[in-house]
């Protein structure tokens, strides 16, 4: 278990679109919320450089986080990042407070293993293509990933892994699973390159285009009866 990340926020007494405002004009503070766990939504200010800093490591987006205000820690989650649209910059960030007895929906990434070494990469000439790069998971707080590994060493052209393969640990269960049918989305799979597969579909077109021709010319060269 990684160490968990802490980040130190200032209470401010006052929320709403206006106070948030006033903070995002200067450009060392980002306004946030935390709610959730049966206690009133709390609002506060951070320092931009330090979330600057906490978005440098993976676990900010899908581990418990500790949150300091006025000498208080509570356990969280990261909820939502507000970016600005021209300029990406954070400006309003959301937390989740996290309760040890509930089951909480978090975003999990997924490392893939073995790349480099996969059979329909290093021996056929193909490429693995990432459909998803994270998922998301339900499960008790103690049970939350760090990350999920997905080994493609074995994986030659024409396999393919959904989330229904994943081999997930004890506790844990797919959000998009759990939504029915036509929900088992394509994760990685490992094919030829587009403009190879295209070749190979015209090399095979012209063979079987040829075999025709070589038909054709058998036929006209058969006797037919008035000639005989």
């Amino acid at each position: 278990m990684p160490e968990m990340l802490t980040i130190d926020a200032i209470k401010r007494e006052t929320g709403g679109t206006a106070g948030a405002r006033r903070i995002r004009r200067s450009d060392d503070q980002v306004p946030g919320v935390v709610y959730g766990g049966d206690e009133p939504p709390v609002h506060f200010q951070l320092e931009y450089r330090r979330v600057a800093k906490v978005m440098e490591d993976e676990q900010f987006f899908s581990q418990i986080v500790s949150l300091n205000m006025e000498n208080e820690s509570q356990r969280v989650v990261l909820r939502e990042l507000q970016r600005h649209p021209a300029t990406d910059k954070v400006i309003h960030i959301d937390f989740l407070r996290v309760s040890e007895d509930r089951e909480l929906n978090v975003m999990i990434p997924l490392h893939f293993l073995n790349e480099e070494e996969c059979i329909g990469v290093r021996l056929n000439g193909g490429v693995a293509s990432r459909n998803l790069n994270e998922v998301e998971v339900s499960c008790l707080p103690r049970d939350l990933p760090e990350f999920i590994e997905i080994d493609l060493e074995d994986m030659d052209i024409g396999d393919s892994v959904h989330l229904s393969d994943l081999d997930l640990p004890d506790g844990i269960s797919l959000v998009a699973m759990t939504r029915g049918d036509g929900h088992d989305d394509l994760i990685v799979n490992v094919h030829m390159p587009r403009g190879m597969a295209l070749d190979e579909e015209e090399e095979v077109e012209a063979d079987e285009e040829e075999g025709l021709e070589t038909d054709e010319d058998a036929d006209a060269d058969e006797p037919t009866e008035e000639s005989e």
